[in-house]
């Protein structure tokens, strides 16, 4: 087939050997199957932001470190070398998510190099040798769907105890290798302590598992995993062997109003004061 034009470069360098085919196309990527001497290996190929319909990255860049001042200021501006190192920042977001999440146990495809816009990683395969298929291509029993939910709430756990939430999980990025489950794309992978909606992320992406896996065995429809998952997490109590029930216990506590109110007048007094003291006059 014709060779990607990204992919042209790790040809000349030696990196790769061939492009076999398309595997998949995706709203920030195109995945290729290509030859790397005797291996098949996994070439994503990233797409430029205008022609990239991942709509919310903002919301996903939050938090994220760049080099220096520099960088920051010109992302800001919007100028062309702010958009090169967002796109860099962008890419470099997966490879350091997919490194830090094979360390923590998480199963993630090996990734090799990340050059010129182009991922080169593991081609993970199903049991005949065949690149694995997603989640939303397999039919489930009510047995397998709860086996495997319960075996994607745990790599969900595991991610947050290593600082990352997906932040796009659903059975779309989801492979169901020889070995088991393995997650794939991300790009968007969310710093669970530096993004203020790391909260919301996590439960949406619990959210989408219920989804899909309730199809099959409908009882987890009405779990509440994100939440539960979420609160451990923020207590300090999430660890990767923590036993989840999917339930979460209501407060019952009555609310003291009063305590509330002198709260709310104290504040609004102290910013009456603030605003005295701006204009230059006195408070008292």
């Amino acid at each position: 087939m014709k060779v990607p034009k990204r992919i042209e470069p790790l040809i000349d360098e030696g990196m790769i050997d061939e492009v076999v085919r398309q595997l998949m196309s995706g709203k920030e990527a195109n995945v290729y199957v290509v030859r790397c001497g005797d291996d098949l290996r996994c070439a994503k190929v990233y797409k430029d932001a205008e022609h990239r319909s991942f709509s919310k990255s903002a919301s996903y860049q939050e938090g994220r470190k760049v080099k220096n001042s520099r960088q920051a200021r010109a992302m800001a501006k919007g100028t062309k070398f702010g958009r090169k190192m967002q796109e860099e920042v962008w890419q470099n977001a997966e490879v350091d998510a997919l490194y830090r999440l094979a360390a923590a146990g998480v199963a993630v495809p090996t990734p090799y190099i990340c050059y010129e816009g182009v991922l080169l990683m593991e081609l993970v395969t199903d049991a005949e040798g065949d690149p694995a298929p997603r989640l939303n291509d397999v039919a489930l029993s009510d047995e397998q769907a709860v086996q495997l939910h319960a075996e994607m709430l745990h790599q969900v756990v595991v991610m947050l105890c290593a600082g990352i939430i997906h932040g796009d999980l659903s059975e779309y990025n989801v492979l169901l290798g020889q070995n088991g489950l393995v997650i794939i794309d991300l790009p968007q992978a969310v710093n669970a302590a530096g993004n203020l909606g790391a909260g919301a992320m996590l439960e949406r992406d619990v959210a989408n598992l219920a989804s899909y896996f309730g199809r099959f065995a409908p009882e987890l429809l009405t779990t509440q995993y994100g939440k539960e998952i979420w609160r451990l997490y923020e207590a300090g109590k999430l660890k990767p062997d923590t036993e989840l029930t999917g339930k979460i216990a209501l407060d019952t506590r009555v609310a003291d109003v009063a305590a509330v109110l002198e709260e709310v007048n104290l504040a609004l007094k102290a910013e009456a004061a603030r605003q005295l003291f701006l204009a230059g006059e006195s408070p008292y």
